[in-house]
């Protein structure tokens, strides 16, 4: 499935590539010119083939509670930059809290912090 056109590289279209980390089942969003190979299954690296680097996890916000859809990384595309809705659950309690995300070349996203 193609997502959109690639911000970093000419002719690259983002892929939705099914990969399993530590047992569990991730989408990564990925350039489709990066190749990526991996020994363990945990650590993923680029083949020499590669012209691209780009791509984000669909977990890259887990942390904040958040797991990127398709309809997200779609606007994300399009506009490189958006509004999401994340989760802290600090002191035992569970707060929702909005902040924008934006393309990060290295990172795939990082959160806007005010």
């Amino acid at each position: 499935m193609i997502l959109g056109k690639c911000p970093y590289c000419e002719d690259g279209s983002i892929e939705v590539r099914d990969k399993e980390v530590r047992g569990k089942k991730v989408k990564l969003y990925a350039c489709s010119n990066a190749h990526w190979k991996s020994e363990d299954g945990e650590m993923y690296e680029l083949t020499e083939n590669s012209t691209c680097h780009f791509k984000i996890w669909q977990n890259a916000l887990a942390r904040y509670g958040k797991w990127l859809s398709y309809k997200e990384i779609r606007e994300l595309l399009q506009n490189n930059e958006m509004e999401v809705e994340l989760l802290s659950k600090k002191y035992g309690k569970k707060i929702y809290y909005n902040k924008h995300i934006i393309l990060d070349r290295e990172y795939g996203v990082s959160v806007i912090w005010d």
